[in-house]
């Protein structure tokens, strides 16, 4: 089905790329909408961390009608190879990225207008900027699906040791810089992990599956590389985001 006019804004069309905005229904405190992102054959955009080369994007609301806060969902990105021996992250042909978005007065429009600065690649990167904006006006969208639908792929909170099919199941230090990471997997698909620091200057490396880990388990192993500098690693509070199949799930967990 067609989105009506009002439930999508027109796809602003850049470099080998094109985004638009989403409207979900109009009800309740928080609105839910989305920036999508349609990518040429071959070309792919970056996560919110882009792994050894790649920009971020990087999304300006402030323009907008009545809107307190928005906050940008990611779902779990791809890895792809960076053609220089290491990986990028990000996804390929089209993604959602879940809005929420939270009004400053409930009963009010909201017009969301966003400036977005965001990176295609296919061999070399290549920088693109974007503006559109969207009034939330639909009680009932016809873009609800489609977000629900993106909603899903955002990886769910989860702790260490949680009984979940795919879960972490340790985190330890192995050395000074070394910190490795025990995954368990309910079969042979393929796994992928990624690091974050407490904040965007942190740069870590992308984790990589140790080939002889302990049965049964899964392990990567990442060095305290990209720390900025005078920073101490010790208690930091770090982000791991696992990604198999269909499963993906967020760690918050602090380094001892």
């Amino acid at each position: 089905m067609e989105a009506r006019a009002q439930d999508a804004s027109p796809w602003q069309k850049g470099t080998h790329s094109a985004v638009r905005l989403l409207a979900g229904s109009r009800s309740g405190p928080v609105l839910l909408g989305g920036v999508a992102v349609q990518l040429d054959p071959s070309w792919k955009t970056y996560w919110r961390t882009s792994g050894d080369s790649g920009v971020p994007p990087r999304f300006d609301f402030s323009k907008s009608d009545n809107v307190e806060a928005v906050t940008v969902l990611w779902p779990a990105p791809a890895k792809f190879d960076d053609g220089a021996g290491g990986f990028s992250l990000g996804y390929h042909d089209q993604v959602v990225l879940p809005l929420r978005i939270v009004p400053k007065v409930n009963d009010k429009p909201v017009t969301l207008r966003a400036n977005i600065s965001y990176a295609v690649c296919e061999k070399i990167c290549i920088p693109v900027e974007a503006s559109t904006e969207l009034t939330f006006a639909s009680v009932a969208s016809t873009e609800d699906s489609v977000l629900f639908a993106a909603l899903d792929t955002v990886p769910k909170p989860a702790s260490v040791g949680d009984p979940n099919p795919l879960t972490i199941r340790d985190v330890k230090r192995e050395g000074k810089s070394t910190v490795l990471v025990d995954v368990l997997s309910p079969d042979a698909r393929t796994v992928n992990l990624f690091v974050e620091g407490p904040t965007p200057d942190w740069a870590l490396p992308v984790p990589k599956l140790v080939e002889h880990g302990p049965p049964g388990i899964k392990r990567f192993s990442f060095e305290l590389d990209g720390v900025p500098p005078g920073v101490n690693p010790e208690g930091a509070a770090l982000k791991l985001t696992l990604v198999g199949g269909d499963r993906s799930y967020e760690f918050n967990i602090n380094l001892y």
